[in-house]
């Protein structure tokens, strides 16, 4: 396990912190360190271990990226993923799972996040900065402390897209604001407020 300072970890925690009661999705499955985090502050946490998600629903063979187009099987990624009443969550710890996804895709998971995040509500998203690599490590994500992140290795996966900064902004046109993250490790941390 890694664990690395986070500029952003800290901005979403120190949102958390101001705030009482909240609800928060965490797409990096469950795991009792970020539990004890955050219901430690007095909130509510959901998992889902998003990265088991997309390779239920569209495999984990050469051909993953393609069935991300299918209409039939995006619907039943959204169904077991995202059902979840309108405004249902206060914040949403994305960690870097977008990147894994097609443009198609993408933009209906947006749709779906964007409804389920009552306004006000705070996302915490990673990116890799590398513009090279097709393929980059990906990590089981878990909140050690309100400054720093623990990271635990899965492996190596092909990213379905490769964002800049005005990439990023475009898959988040509906929120209120986007503040970025550049750290020195090359990922890009991006605040989202809805």
């Amino acid at each position: 396990m890694e664990t690395r300072t986070s500029h952003g970890l800290d901005q979403f925690c120190a949102w958390l912190q101001e705030r009482p009661g909240l609800s928060i999705l965490d797409f990096a499955g469950a795991n009792q360190q970020t539990i004890s985090f955050i219901t430690g502050l007095g909130h509510r946490v959901y998992s889902d271990d998003m990265m088991m998600q997309l390779d239920h629903a569209f495999g984990t063979a050469a051909d993953a990226l393609e069935n991300q187009n299918n209409q039939q099987l995006i619907a039943g990624f959204i169904k077991n993923a995202l059902d979840f009443p309108d405004g249902h969550f206060d914040g949403v710890l994305l960690w870097d799972t977008l990147e894994f996804m097609g443009p198609g895709l993408l933009e209906t998971v947006m749709r779906g996040v964007h409804r389920i995040v009552r306004p006000g509500g705070c996302m915490l998203a990673l990116f890799h900065a590398q513009e090279k690599p097709a393929t980059v490590a990906t990590c089981s994500y878990r909140v050690a402390d309100a400054r720093n992140l623990a990271m635990i290795r899965r492996g190596q996966r092909d990213r379905a897209q490769v964002f800049n900064n005005r990439g990023l902004e475009k898959i988040f046109q509906d929120f209120e604001s986007v503040k970025f993250f550049l750290t020195r490790d090359h990922l890009r941390e991006v605040i989202v407020r809805r």
